[in-house]
């Protein structure tokens, strides 16, 4: 399990608006990397609306971000263009990064089990080191937290 102080894993993926995001191009910048669930959904809506609206305030720092789940391109495509979000969507369709972060984890809902995104951000400093980790992120007041602690790199 990755900790904070750990080397983030390198990794490239396809992106939204058709290019691909490689970690090791944005090294001597802070980057923040959140894992969502589910194009669409209720949580993840209002995950990827907080950080389109201090979308500003993250460049302002000269801080990436970038939001990852196991779905395709021409999903998140439809996504961003049904909400107007201008976060940056990586389509992790083999959950290799999602893998490699350790957010594929057993979940539990109305006492079944099963396997899915845990809901996570990583803040990655300008060395591409881990920062610092936040894990079963509840949406709400989320987005502060990140900005504030990437601030402070």
């Amino acid at each position: 399990m990755l900790q904070p102080g750990d080397k983030a894993p390198n990794f490239e993926i396809p992106v939204d608006n058709g290019s691909s995001f490689e970690l090791a191009h944005y090294r001597g910048r802070p980057v923040v990397i959140y894992f969502y669930p589910k194009d669409d959904t209720s949580g993840c809506t209002a995950e990827a609306r907080d950080f389109t609206a201090a979308a500003e305030d993250f460049a302002d720092s000269d801080v990436v971000v970038i939001g990852i789940s196991p779905d395709s391109v021409a999903s998140h495509q439809k996504f961003k263009a049904k909400h107007s979000f201008s976060v940056l969507l990586g389509a992790d369709e083999g959950r290799n990064v999602i893998e490699r972060y350790g957010v594929w984890v057993e979940k539990s809902m109305y006492g079944r089990k099963y396997m899915g995104v845990e809901r996570a951000t990583f803040l990655i400093d300008d060395k591409g080191r881990i920062a610092q980790i936040w894990r079963k992120v509840r949406v709400t007041g989320h987005i502060k937290k990140v900005l504030a602690a990437a601030r402070e790199l």
